[in-house]
């Protein structure tokens, strides 16, 4: 097998990222061209594979315009700009690597599965959980009968104050018109997880959540609409720009989203913190999506669910697995599968060493980025031997689970997902 050609079209910390792995393995991908409007980003990706200039391009379009030029395209943009670029490539018969979620709406997520169905090419949604060793250890452990019939599962996403903050509060996902609601900007991932790991269709689902905490009503007094005007606050609030974007502390990749550069100064994140949106204050923003959701499922032959959403933790992730045969206790953040054996009241204990496999996957959502890249390779060669790939008509049925879970949430009632679209 030869190397795939690329093309990425949205050099954000995804289309990096993924940029990265490319240059990383050039075995596997050559990358031969790239759209993006933002030059720090674009001119990130040109010296990163030594790109000339004519393949470099400020608009998707402009790079579309060039007709099939690779194997794959990678669409890596906002949440709301896949819908026409995935049409796009589809009709030129690229196969595609899609950052989640697919499109902000069911009729959208729909016309893309249909189109990729009717040309005959493959289209890999980036569910990177599937990849992941501690998922696939779950998944094995699951397929080998360890549990028995999975009866239930309680599944929680702690999607962390400051992350929250940062992403959901601040940043590109805050506002459900210009991204997706928080059910599906975040946890399409948890939706897909959990239908893998239950191997059955979700039929009803209900749901309860809101935004609580960070809102105006709860901004410290003579706190100022952005954090660098001399808040009072400074020194107390959880959310104050200087800690989590300055300082030894601060996060990197919070640094490069502000400034929407792959190698952030602290020159650039003060001008951003200056100028932009990340820089105000998390309780004066126009956020509207919620803080904390949960939601309940029913699966086709009666098996439940109960998965719930919050930002007020640490982070991380934890699944409770119950079945006809045992039980299994999952902490991502411990890196930790505790498995209970109904017959022998035993607990087993599998810690990172017993569930990491031989390749280094590295450490982008635990490993996903990478294994999706690998299985990726192998699913277009027709030579994937695993479980985890995720076909687009699956990924299309999960994501509307979300869809369906917060059209609960706002209605208050239990929604049948079967004919839920229409």
């Amino acid at each position: 097998m030869g190397r795939l050609k690329v093309v990425i079209m949205g050099a954000g910390g995804r289309g990096c990222g993924y940029g990265r792995f490319c240059a990383e393995h050039p075995d596997l991908y050559e990358v031969v061209a790239v759209a993006e409007p933002i030059d720090a980003r674009r001119n990130y990706i040109k010296e990163l594979h030594n790109l000339p200039d004519e393949m470099c391009f400020l608009d998707w379009k402009d790079l579309a315009a060039q007709g099939k030029i690779a194997d794959i395209c990678f669409i890596c943009m906002q949440d709301a700009m896949h819908y026409e670029p995935a049409l796009k490539c589809i009709e030129l018969g690229y196969h595609l690597l899609l950052e989640k979620p697919m499109a902000p709406t069911p009729r959208e997520c729909r016309e893309i599965t249909e189109a990729a169905e009717a040309k005959g090419v493959k289209v890999l949604v980036c569910h990177v959980l599937r990849y992941t060793d501690f998922y696939q250890k779950i998944k094995d452990l699951i397929v080998e009968g360890k549990v028995g019939e999975v009866m239930s599962v309680e599944h929680r996403e702690g999607v962390g104050n400051e992350h929250q903050s940062h992403s959901f509060v601040r940043g590109m996902w805050r506002n459900t018109e210009e991204s997706a609601p928080m059910i599906l900007a975040k946890s399409c991932h948890d939706m897909d997880l959990l239908q893998w790991l239950m191997d059955k269709k979700c039929v009803k689902t209900q749901s309860f959540g809101r935004l609580s905490h960070f809102c105006k009503a709860n901004a410290p007094a003579g706190a100022p609409a952005r954090c660098l005007d001399g808040c009072p606050h400074e020194d107390t609030c959880f959310y104050s720009v200087k800690k989590l974007y300055l300082g030894e502390n601060a996060t990197f990749w919070f640094r490069r989203a502000a400034t929407e550069n792959p190698n952030p100064t602290d020159e650039l994140v003060i001008e951003a913190l200056k100028n932009g949106k990340y820089g105000r204050c998390a309780y004066q923003c126009d956020n509207d999506v919620v803080d904390h959701q949960t939601v309940n499922m029913e699966f086709e032959d009666g098996s439940t669910c109960v998965f719930s959403m919050n930002a007020f933790n640490k982070g991380g992730r934890v699944t409770h697995i119950m079945g006809t045969k045992g039980e299994l206790h999952c902490d991502v953040g411990t890196d930790t599968i505790e498995y209970f054996d109904f017959a022998t009241r035993e607990t087993t204990v599998l810690s990172k060493s017993d569930i990491a496999r031989s390749v280094d996957m590295g450490d982008g959502h635990g490993g996903g980025d990478s294994g999706i890249m690998f299985a990726l390779y192998e699913y277009i060669n027709d030579t994937y031997k695993g479980n985890a790939i995720c076909e687009l008509r699956t990924s299309y049925e999960n994501h509307l689970m979300c869809f369906a879970a917060e059209a609960s949430r706002l209605i208050g009632k239990v929604v049948d997902i079967e004919g839920f679209e229409e």
